[in-house]
This record gives C-alpha cells, structure tokens and sequence, in this order.
C-alpha cells in the first residue's frame, strides 16, 4: 500500500521561505507524475502544482506560479515544494499525492497523504 508522507510544515512569516518534502513509499515513485494540493478552513481542497515524472515538466496554479517550486529526487522517492514569498492567504493544510497521468485534476490522484500545517504569519 503506498504511504505518502508529507514534513516540513509549520510557521512562517510573509515574505520568508519554507520547503515541503513529501516521502513516497509505494513502488515505481519514479514512474508517476506527484502533485501538491491544499486545504485552507472553510475553503475547497485546491490543485497547487504538479511535477511529471522526470522532472522536466511542472504546472502552477496562478495563486503559486512564481514564487512556489515543485521538485523531486526520484533516487530518494521524495518530491518537494519550495515554498518563497508566501503570503498569509497560502494558510492551508499542504497534501502530496501521486497520479499515473499528467492531470490537473484532483480526482485523477491516486492517493494522498495526511497533509502537513502551514501557516503563514503576516
């Protein structure tokens, strides 16, 4: 069963940096497209990037482009986001998933992890 752990949450102050790491311990971690989401209180679960499986392509919601990074070390299973500039509206429980597809849909993701709290501080 492919466990998704996601780390590195916590508080940050606007305008400082924070990285994500997500530890993927199902099988051919190196053969499926890893995405981010996100879930503020009250609010829907939303898509925040998606890295494909050699790296060499990435999408960003608008909300992201531009000051989040996706990433991944297919040697240690583990994909990241790099998270600079956030803002007090990226509030949000972060979740890693895995898709077998390129998608930008949450519903194509397999599974998903536990999430890890970031909460940004203005």
């Amino acid at each position: 069963q492919v466990q998704l752990v996601e780390s590195g949450g916590g508080l940050v102050q606007a305008g400082g940096s924070l990285r994500l790491s997500c530890a993927d311990s199902g099988r051919a971690f190196h053969n499926y497209f890893m995405g981010w989401s996100r879930q503020a209180p009250g609010k829907e679960r939303a898509l925040v990037g998606v890295i494909s499986p050699s790296g060499d392509w990435t999408y960003y919601a608008d909300s992201v482009s531009g000051r989040f990074t996706i990433s991944r070390d297919n040697t240690k299973s583990t994909v990241y986001l790099q998270m600079n500039n956030p803002k007090p509206e990226d509030t949000a429980v972060y979740y890693c998933g895995r898709s077998p597809g390129a998608t930008l849909t949450l519903a194509t993701f397999l599974s998903w992890g536990k999430g890890t709290q970031v909460t940004v501080s203005s």
